[in-house]
């Protein structure tokens, strides 16, 4: 079903600092010797504080396995109540658990990185999940869909979003990523307009996690970036990076096609083809540039260093709800009467519940022109009190009415 890249797979870090021209050449190491390395600064012996970490590894070795046992016997337990693998409210409470218990030197962010990646082989123990994702391979959904779900699963490229709809609803994948939203060009169409073609949880999805990622893009190539005469891909991105291309690359052709990581496949193409004469070059992410071995140019060309894009996890089963307060979010989905104030009533009504809504999006509602659909993402879990009245009284300001699903609400941005 997926289509896989000609040489799908990711270069080692020994390769890309390679190409790149990283350090650890021939001369790397020369400086250390012996003497040196059996002191370091401040009379510490470097040996001891080498066995010391030895012993650390061996420690945390036996102790993850010791998780993973219990892991394993919560996947039995799981499998025989037909509980979900994928549990999006316990890893949003174990990872405010153990950044709560982070006391440094390490970052938070590396913290939850390895608990991601552990959170990511314990699905593989407990149950092989298949997510999938709007392709090719490399795409900045497939970014995504590898920082929120981690490595140890498998990814499926289902080529469009409508795709990833389909495949979840049938069962063919566990889970599906979409995007949802941008802070530069707003709401996806593509992802409203499946919810509205499937109508949601009427025919049994529902949104269960968000994820919200940095979209950085970097110029690949693999020629000098002297001769770059041409560069692919979509044309969001160029417009998302027209400061920095008008000013390095002003003559060069702007080549839009249907995705960033499918302009990175055509510049491998032509360099396999026309090793010393290609001058093309794409936009995309370091993933893709890793899974097609083209080089990195430059990175981070983009215009604004706060180009945030929001992905929804889409599922058959709706996600729990999380232990804290403050801690969920509810998506809906309505399209009003046909009557005079009709949406302000609507609004009206989460007003005077004291619910707080976090975004409005619409679409045109497809069955009856001049006809719209509403989105809005309103904090708070569907069964809170609060938000539940809201939801209630706004029902009879609306020929349908449609909760797509409460979920952990993202507190982080990837990178």
């Amino acid at each position: 079903m997926s289509e896989r890249p000609r040489r799908n797979r990711k270069a080692s870090r020994a390769e890309v600092r390679g190409r790149r021209g990283g350090r650890g050449g021939r001369g790397a190491g020369r400086k250390g010797t012996a003497q040196s390395e059996a002191k370091a600064a401040g009379g510490v012996d470097l040996s001891d504080l080498r066995v010391r970490i030895d012993r650390l590894d061996a420690s945390i070795i036996d102790l993850l396995n010791q998780r993973a046992a219990l892991v394993v016997e919560v996947g039995r337990y799981k499998r025989a109540h037909g509980i979900p693998i994928y549990a999006p409210h316990r890893e949003a409470e174990v990872l405010s658990r153990v950044m709560d218990l982070n006391r440094g030197p390490l970052q938070g962010r590396t913290i939850e990185g390895v608990y991601r990646e552990l959170m990511s082989g314990s699905f593989a123990l407990e149950k092989p999940l298949t997510i999938g994702y709007l392709g090719p391979a490399g795409s900045y959904s497939h970014v995504a869909a590898t920082r929120h779900f981690g490595s140890s699963v498998d990814f499926q490229d289902l080529h469009t979003v409508d795709g990833v709809f389909t495949e979840v609803q049938r069962g063919h994948v566990d889970y599906g990523l979409v995007p949802i939203e941008n802070s530069l060009h707003g709401g996806v169409t593509e992802t409203l307009d499946s919810f509205i073609r499937t109508g949601g949880t009427a025919s049994g999805l529902h949104v269960c996690a968000e994820l919200q990622m940095a979209v950085h893009h970097h110029l690949l190539a693999n020629c000098p970036p002297q001769r770059v005469r041409r560069i692919y891909s979509k044309p969001e991105v160029f417009s998302q990076c027209r400061t920095w291309l008008a000013t390095q690359y002003p003559r060069a052709e702007l080549v839009p096609v249907a995705s960033s990581s499918r302009g990175v496949q055509m510049v491998l193409d032509e360099s396999e083809q026309n090793p010393e004469g290609c001058d093309s070059a794409a936009i995309g992410s370091a993933l893709a540039a890793e899974l097609y071995d083209v080089r990195v140019l430059f990175e981070r060309i983009e215009d604004s260093p706060d180009n945030l894009t929001r992905f929804f996890v889409i599922a058959r089963h709706p996600a729990q709800r999380s232990g804290s307060d403050d801690g969920n979010k509810t998506s809906v989905m309505f399209t009003t009467l046909n009557k005079p104030g009709a949406l302000v009533s609507v609004l009206t009504e989460f007003h005077r519940a004291r619910v707080n809504l976090t975004h409005i999006d619409k679409r045109p509602g497809g069955r009856r022109n001049w006809t719209y659909t509403f989105f809005i993402d309103a904090e708070g879990h569907a069964d809170d009190t609060a938000l539940a009245r809201a939801l209630r009284r706004a029902r009879r300001h609306c020929r349908d009415l449609t909760v797509l699903g409460s979920y952990p609400r993202s507190r982080r941005i990837f990178e």
